[in-house]
């Protein structure tokens, strides 16, 4: 019989994945049986995924990161999504979402399910569209077509933007910015020409036997989701968040897992607002949020400004964060977007781990060695260990690795220097020691199965994850 992890958890059998996922995150495997169980955590693990190593998102667990990539029309191949999903894990990403639009998609997203060892996500409307040549020719067949496809393919969990109804359109009337999300405006123009349901709803308990099948996890997407703080938490958000509580109900009945995706652009204020809501409606199913953006004045900057949101909506119980990048709103990402993207999002995800649990290991280790003068060490313990080391190359490339001073003060004016000095001590690093707490901080596992899987001929080897 095909393991469904849902439905294995209610009947009280730890899976292969729950053990896995629990020894990585560091708890007793009957805790994530339960958090299962109840629809509080989900473990995104098509059958077909062979290069998949489990993990868990849930509100209990560590905050998980997930990075978008994908083609678009005006750029992007199945090599450059591989260079993108070798940026992604890199650099710590939890999960990688293919959101391709353009090029040869079954590829595109056959290569990365090959070479992922984190779940891989898809909004399969985006490749039902370019079936159908034009958005408004999609037929609920057609979407259930492309859903089995990518299902038997290996995809781990699908956006599905079920619960955009006809009778929500009205509501985003007033809106500054309208309907954002593209599987959003592709359904609302849908709804409008045909005049009928969102197929997506009318289908769902039929969609949910496919992704029953196969144990693609749903996450239920925000197509009403605000894209200005002027449209925050307005009533198109909430009445759609209605309708995802019940879909929500709908796919746990069928052996579904379960996660709500949540709004993009919120005031600060309102986010643990959002949040809460969304767990009461939703009955404690994972939030994973984009952003929550919580400025629209900062083009260019939007990783900043999500990734303070993002602290904000960690800290208030969201479970995973998708990171934004530097080009958000402006164009397709590159590498170094991606890199940019991750890192601000995997901060933000740390600094609520830390506010919200015993993650603060990780931290006084690396502060540990800063108070050795043990850059070696701060630097490999640091969540983008490039970064540093390229500062310090820059500005004292002279110096040793136990030099007891940087560029910023100089040789005379350290002052934790000048302290130890005062106080007669010299800080040692116990490296033993370190490496222990360092393991119990729960950070990403190194991408082993991409480097055991990428072809040697395009040299697609995934470094040493820095988070681990």
């Amino acid at each position: 019989m095909t393991t469904k992890q849902l439905e294995r958890a209610r009947s009280g059998v730890i899976t292969p994945a729950m053990e896995a996922v629990a020894e990585r995150e560091g708890v007793a495997p009957d805790t994530v049986r339960e958090a299962v169980a109840a629809g509080e955590a989900v473990i995104p693990a098509n059958h077909h995924h062979d290069a998949l190593e489990p993990m868990v998102i849930g509100a209990d667990f560590a905050t998980k990161v997930n990075a978008n990539i994908g083609t678009s029309d005006a750029a992007g191949d199945d090599t450059t999504e591989l260079r993108k999903l070798e940026t992604a894990l890199r650099y710590g990403a939890d999960t990688v979402m293919d959101l391709s639009t353009a090029g040869d998609l079954d590829r595109v997203r056959e290569r990365l399910i090959e070479h992922s060892p984190v779940p891989l996500g898809t909004v399969p409307i985006y490749a039902a569209v370019a079936t159908a040549d034009d958005a408004t020719a999609l037929t609920p067949d057609g979407l259930l077509t492309e859903i089995e496809r990518q299902a038997k393919q290996g995809v781990d969990y699908m956006t599905l933007h079920a619960g955009i109804l006809r009778e929500h359109l009205p509501l985003t009337e007033e809106r500054t910015t309208g309907i954002v999300s593209r599987g959003g405006s592709i359904l609302a123009n849908w709804m409008t020409e045909h005049d009928a349901q969102n197929p997506l709803y009318t289908h769902f308990e039929e969609i949910c036997a496919i992704l029953a099948e196969h144990d693609v996890t749903v996450s239920l997407g925000d197509g009403l989701r605000p894209g200005s703080l002027a449209d925050a938490s307005d009533d198109a958000q909430f009445a759609e968040l209605e309708t995802l509580g019940e879909l929500t109900a709908v796919a746990q009945d069928h052996g579904v897992q379960v996660m709500i995706e949540g709004p993009g652009h919120i005031p600060f204020d309102e986010i643990e607002m959002n949040v809460r809501r969304e767990q009461e409606i939703c009955n404690g199913a994972p939030f994973y949020v984009l952003g929550p953006v919580v400025t629209d004045v900062a083009p260019g900057y939007d990783h900043i400004t999500s990734a303070i949101g993002a602290t904000e909506a960690a800290r208030a119980g969201a479970a995973m964060l998708c990171y934004v990048t530097p080009a958000e709103h402006l164009g397709l990402p590159d590498r170094e977007d991606v890199r940019d993207g991750l890192v601000a999002a995997k901060i933000a995800a740390h600094a609520a781990d830390v506010a919200t649990g015993d993650a603060q290991a990780w931290d006084d280790a690396l502060s540990e060695a800063r108070a050795a003068f043990d850059w070696s060490r701060q630097f490999d313990l640091a969540l983008d260990p490039d970064k540093p080391r390229e500062y310090r190359a820059d500005t004292l490339p002279d110096a040793s690795d136990q030099a007891r001073y940087c560029s910023m003060c100089g040789v005379e004016f350290c002052s934790m220097r000048i302290d130890q000095d005062r106080r007669g001590v010299v800080p040692e690093v116990d490296d033993d020691a370190i490496d222990e707490t360092v393991a119990d901080a729960n950070r990403p596992p190194v991408a082993t199965a991409v480097r055991d899987a990428a072809p040697e001929e395009e040299t697609l080897v995934c470094p040493e994850d820095p988070a681990s």
